[in-house]
């Protein structure tokens, strides 16, 4: 087996050892891997992409393991896109932990891990750009300006370096998953495109790597979200009018001043576009997003 450069740090023997006992593959470099995964192709494997930026929990390894049922060879990308991040403080405290995320790799039978270095997968100057319309203009889009121009940028890369058969996306981050839905749709990239529903804790906050930034308190204080959607799903579903839903809402974040509203919006689950009755769409969501202290949080559940 030809070992490959993995990360950098002290502890290289034992790393190695195990992913020879595990067999698994670690690249750096986009040429070996496209090479590796081209032997496979040929050899009538099917390819699963679970795109991540590491700091691995539960909500991970679920989009793995369904790529390791659903293919023959699962490659997981671990890297933290600059091109996304609209505040330069939030890139820097973004939690990374490549050994752990390895291990938990390892554990789980992914087949392949890509981490590239960002001069891997940037060049100094960059020209392109993708455009998003709308998609690029609300919720996220609106609070984090140029955060899905990054997001489409580095999910193009990936799928054309990697030209998976499937890619696996948490549905947690809705508005990503529609926006990668519609650039593959419109690019006439060969790939499905599948959703992961929302990993959750026993108290129902969701599952995110920025969960490790908050302290025991603050976790606490973050089930408003998800209490609040359940709320505007019950009243919903027994005929609350979408204005009357959405002043309730606003006004149980003015009563906490603990956590920030950045926005609720009660959206087509396909479009993402704004409805004013649940007779507009066949499928709706409830989405939201806010801070608790320092740290920015979303959330969504369907109607349905």
């Amino acid at each position: 087996m030809i070992f490959h450069t993995i990360y950098k740090n002290n502890r290289t023997f034992a790393p190695l050892l195990t992913r020879f006992n595990n067999k698994m593959e670690i690249f750096r470099e986009i040429g070996q891997l496209t090479c590796y995964l081209k032997n496979k192709r040929l050899n009538g494997k099917k390819i699963g992409l679970v795109p991540t930026m590491g700091a691995f929990h539960e909500g991970h390894l679920t989009l793995v393991k369904r790529s390791v049922k659903e293919n023959d060879i699962t490659v997981c990308s671990i890297f933290v896109n600059p091109t996304q991040f609209n505040n330069p403080e939030d890139l820097e405290k973004y939690p990374r932990n490549v050994d752990k995320d390895i291990e938990m790799l390892k554990a789980n039978c992914c087949d392949v891990v890509f981490c590239p270095e960002v001069s891997t997968m940037y060049r100094k100057e960059r020209i392109v750009q993708i455009r998003l319309g709308y998609l690029e203009e609300i919720m996220e889009g609106k609070f984090r300006p140029g955060h899905f121009q990054g997001v489409g940028l580095i999910v193009t890369k990936l799928l054309n370096i990697v030209k998976p058969d499937r890619a696996y996306f948490g549905l947690k981050d809705l508005q990503q998953f529609v926006l990668v839905k519609k650039l593959v749709e419109e690019l006439n990239i060969d790939v499905e495109i599948c959703g992961v529903p929302t990993v959750r804790n026993e108290k129902g906050l969701a599952l995110s790597s920025r969960n490790e930034r908050l302290s025991e308190r603050e976790k606490e204080q973050a089930l408003i979200f998800n209490r609040s959607l359940r709320l505007a799903q019950e009243m919903l579903k027994n005929g609350g009018k979408i204005k009357e839903v959405r002043d309730v809402i606003l006004k149980n974040f003015q009563k906490d001043n603990s956590v920030k509203l950045e926005y609720f919006e009660i959206v087509d689950s396909e479009t993402l576009r704004n409805i004013d009755s649940l007779n507009d769409c066949d499928n709706a969501s409830l989405c939201i997003a806010g801070y608790v202290g320092k740290v920015r949080l979303i959330d969504n559940i369907s109607i349905n």
